[in-house]
């Protein structure tokens, strides 16, 4: 199994933006060191949420700044780009990082940001399997044309290439039946989020349409069956378990009501079901769903495997650095997971 690392990189208040970025990059760069697989970050708009919105921008440093660490957004919000400017943007960073880049793709779940941007959520998913198709023409093509209702390009010169062929492979994130679907149909590599048993069964939707389609679009060797079958953890490791969660409960409850920060701004207080992806406020009702893992690396390293056998998954992508945490805690955490939990889990 592969280990992989997610962020928002949310707004914290008690430190400026600008030491927040540091902190980001030396974390990646020590993520990098320990041997991670990939960083994937969030997009999202106008929410404390997240403080990297243009995710290219924030990946060209991490581009220059790690050696083997792959990476990309999961993911790009497809409707609120040009196609074709988009397409010029994966292919710098896809050299910029000599073959590392792994961009994911979707329609965004927040309705809020897309209207933020004049895009009604209604239409959203049509849009991006639009622009789904018209990137892959013009990331495919010296000289691509494409012709929909939406976007029209005639002989349009490419001279700017990916460094991976045809394209960097695409990844998409889904917690419902319809996105798992698609992102079997088309090859996609996958990742999915909720307690155990949601995720299985996002998973199983997933593997069922990737099965029909005859396998992964551009498989990976170093994914069992080619195809990186992922599920997102938040992940505390500390000395103690009274040590772990110290440090887990303040920040997943940031986390967590950066999560609603937008919603609640519109006037809907209920926090039962995100994206699909039924939560709660509380550490406590985190834990209990299995979405946060906070403990020793012994227990760390059970309820992975616990995890890992409900769902099947072959990459797990932890997210060690989230809410109000301090960068020492998220060090402390992390350079644990790499030498305690890390040889323990990736033989799954």
């Amino acid at each position: 199994m592969q280990i992989g690392l997610f962020d928002h990189l949310e707004r914290t208040g008690d430190r400026s933006l600008a030491t927040q970025f540091d902190e980001r990059l030396e974390f990646a760069v020590a993520a990098d060191e320990a041997g991670f697989y990939a960083l994937h970050v969030a997009e999202h708009h106008c929410s404390p949420l997240n403080m990297i919105p243009v995710p290219g921008l924030w990946l060209a440093a991490i581009a220059r700044a790690t050696k083997r660490l792959r990476f990309g957004p999961l993911v790009y919000l497809l409707p609120l780009y040009s196609p074709l400017r988009l397409a010029e943007e994966i292919c710098m960073l896809d050299h910029l990082s000599k073959g590392r880049f792994e961009p994911g793709v979707g329609r965004g779940v927040s309705p809020y940001e897309l209207a933020y941007h004049k895009i009604r959520h209604e239409e959203s998913r049509d849009i991006f399997k639009d622009a789904y198709e018209c990137l892959k023409a013009a990331l495919g093509s010296e000289v691509f044309s494409y012709e929909s209702g939406r976007y029209q390009y005639k002989d349009v010169p490419m001279p700017l290439r990916p460094l991976q062929q045809p394209w960097p492979a695409f990844w998409y994130a889904s917690s419902n039946e319809e996105g798992s679907t698609w992102a079997g149909e088309h090859g996609l590599h996958f990742t999915t989020n909720g307690a155990p048993e949601r995720a299985k069964a996002n998973i199983d939707t997933y593997l069922k349409a990737l099965a029909q389609r005859g396998g992964p679009a551009q498989p990976k060797a170093e994914f069992a069956g080619g195809a990186a079958i992922g599920m997102m953890r938040h992940i505390v490791v500390a000395d103690t378990v009274a040590e772990a969660e110290r440090i887990a409960k303040p920040a997943l409850e940031h986390h967590a009501g950066s999560l609603n920060w937008i919603r609640k701004r519109h006037g809907v207080s209920e926090f039962a079901n995100r994206a699909n992806v039924h939560r709660g406020e509380s550490f406590e009702e985190w834990r209990d769903m299995g979405m946060v893992i906070a403990g020793t690396p012994d227990t760390v390293v059970r309820e992975i495997e616990r995890q890992v056998g409900v769902t099947g998954i072959n990459y797990l992508i932890t997210y060690l650095f989230f809410g109000s945490m301090s960068a020492a805690d998220a060090h402390r955490s992390l350079n644990l997971f790499r030498s305690e939990v890390m040889p323990r889990i990736t033989g799954l």
